[in-house]
């Protein structure tokens, strides 16, 4: 599967969890049963990376927030910053820029423009604050 279409299904288990807040193991679980869902290595591993560091993800875009805090941004939007900056912070393997661009080409699908924005602008400073090329 093309690594694009993995981060998709990522986004989309992630985007599930925020709004289930069940466990990993389960939304995969069902994931696999209701959806005819297919987990390769790239997607168990980010999913349950960005499940298992949910609270060191969200202290590194929280100080990012300008005016706005994690309950009020849309749930596709935190999906995608949270999958985002698990790649940015935690996967040697993909470019900091790689993850960023693929986050704000994804809310381009499922956010609106204001999102795009949003996203563009808190991952660029994660990238920033955190040294990552």
């Amino acid at each position: 599967m093309e690594r694009k279409l993995e981060r998709e299904q990522v986004f989309c288990l992630v985007f599930e969890q925020a709004l289930r807040q069940d466990g990993a193991d389960e939304i995969l679980k069902d994931a696999a049963e209701i959806r005819d869902f297919i987990a390769t290595d790239y997607i168990e591993n980010t999913f349950t990376g960005v499940c298992s560091r949910l609270a060191e993800i969200d202290a590194a875009i929280t100080p990012h927030l300008t005016r706005w805090t994690l309950d009020r941004i849309s749930k596709p939007a935190l999906a995608l910053l949270r999958l985002a900056v698990y790649e940015i912070l935690y996967n040697e393997d993909i470019p900091a820029g790689v993850a960023a661009n693929e986050a704000v080409e994804l809310a381009k699908k499922y956010c609106d423009e204001k999102d795009v924005a949003f996203i563009n602008g808190v991952l660029g400073a994660v990238i920033r604050q955190n040294g990552c090329k």
